[in-house]
């Protein structure tokens, strides 16, 4: 059995470490409530442009943009894959990185000349050891997103998409389902499905209402549809920022409740040892009365 000096030198240094994942826990949940809140301030408004848009599509059926072309006579073998991936910049979460990592696996093994535009240190240094492209100027932090970095970013995606440089987009991401669930999930960014903006049917006799579109369809379509691509690799960013919160405080109450179960076991050992320790000095004290008295 270790000493008593052994014992309380663990339990002090598991305090220590218990204090570094609780405030851990405290700022990662301070964290979430801001990133949450933001999400909710911009929402609405990337719902209206998704709602613009399935209007004009409603009223145009026949109406043709480069967004929507899915670009079918690339065979698979040809196609050029971009894949935006959004990991942490560092770990102690868990598998939030590992899930992320696993679902881009997925993709790469699928036919087609890939690319990667990795958001996150982690993930950047896990796919500079594959044999893959990487757009190396390419290079954002997911701590505090903005809408300007998804601006940014949306901006180098839709550039690439136009030149013909990327015939597909996905987004890989975690998706944070509520406070205890967050799932990562793939989502296609480019090119856009008519289906995806829940085509209306309604009936011949209720009434439509007329829409104009200045100075035509087609440009109105190229000011919304580049909007509508920036909100949902912001909103991206954000489920993603959320969710490395939510594993990370997830995995420090896991730390924390270890660390005090780990103190409870070593305190049972301090006050076994302790008591050994005093039972020893009492028979020690006893055998040297003995001792004594037998002399005298």
């Amino acid at each position: 059995m270790a000493n008593i000096r052994e014992i309380q030198s663990r339990i002090n240094s598991v305090k220590d470490t218990m204090k570094i994942t609780n405030a851990m826990y405290m700022i990662s949940s301070s964290k979430l409530t801001q990133a949450r809140k933001k999400l909710a301030d911009t929402e609405p408004y990337f719902y209206a442009l998704q709602g613009e848009i399935s209007r004009i599509l409603r009223h145009m059926p026949e109406l043709h943009h480069s967004y929507f072309n899915q670009r079918e006579e690339i065979p698979a073998e040809e196609r050029k894959i971009g894949s935006i991936v959004i990991t942490a910049d560092k770990g102690l979460a868990g598998a939030y990185n590992h899930n992320i990592v696993k679902l881009e696996e997925e993709i790469l093994a699928k036919p087609g000349q890939h690319k990667l535009f990795i958001v996150g240190e982690l993930g950047r240094h896990y796919f500079a050891k594959r044999d893959v492209e990487i757009d190396t100027n390419f290079k954002y932090t997911v701590q505090r997103p903005t809408m300007h970095r998804a601006r940014d970013i949306s901006g180098v995606i839709l550039e690439q998409f136009r030149n013909r440089e990327l015939d597909e987009v996905y987004v890989v991401y975690t998706r944070m389902e509520n406070s205890v669930q967050a799932e990562a999930e793939v989502m296609k960014l480019l090119p856009l499905e008519r289906s995806d903006f829940g085509e209306m049917k309604m009936p011949l006799n209720m009434y439509r209402e007329e829409i104009e579109l200045n100075p035509s369809p087609m440009a109105v379509m190229n000011s919304i549809v580049p909007s509508y691509i920036n909100g949902m690799i912001y909103g991206c960013l954000v489920e993603a920022y959320a969710s490395e919160h939510n594993a990370r405080m997830m995995a420090m109450k896991s730390a924390t409740d270890s660390a005090q179960e780990l103190i409870k076991e070593l305190s049972i050992l301090y006050n076994r040892a302790r008591q050994a320790a005093i039972t020893q000095e009492i028979t020690e004290v006893c055998s040297g009365a003995r001792a004594q008295q037998k002399k005298s």
